[in-house]
């Protein structure tokens, strides 16, 4: 999470409780962190390619689209591309954020 939050604008917020906070840019939720896992968003062949990289590793993110949204076990996949994930979950956001939302 703290990966996530040191992005430009990105914040901490809590709307399904305390015990579930994630990471947002601009009003748009980019990670959601959770214990060993992260959900990141991705452009559909990017999400393709990390699932066949990492088959033990990766899964459908519950509850979002799973062509979009990628569930990722911390302990299986390198920091490196956890971050790559980030970054470009991230910069997909950011991309669609009004001019005035954008950081």
């Amino acid at each position: 999470m703290a990966y996530a939050l040191a992005k430009p604008g990105a914040w901490t917020d809590s709307p399904w409780g305390e015990d579930h906070d994630v990471a947002k840019v601009g009003s748009k939720i980019f990670c959601f962190p959770g214990p060993g896992t992260i959900l990141v968003k991705n452009a559909p062949d990017k999400v393709e390619e990390f699932k066949a990289r990492y088959p033990d590793a990766t899964g459908p993110a519950p509850y979002l689209d799973k062509r979009l949204w990628l569930k990722v076990l911390l302990d299986g996949v390198p920091d490196q591309d956890i971050e790559e994930l980030i970054d470009d979950s991230y910069d997909l956001v950011v991309a669609k954020l009004p001019v005035r939302e954008r950081p």
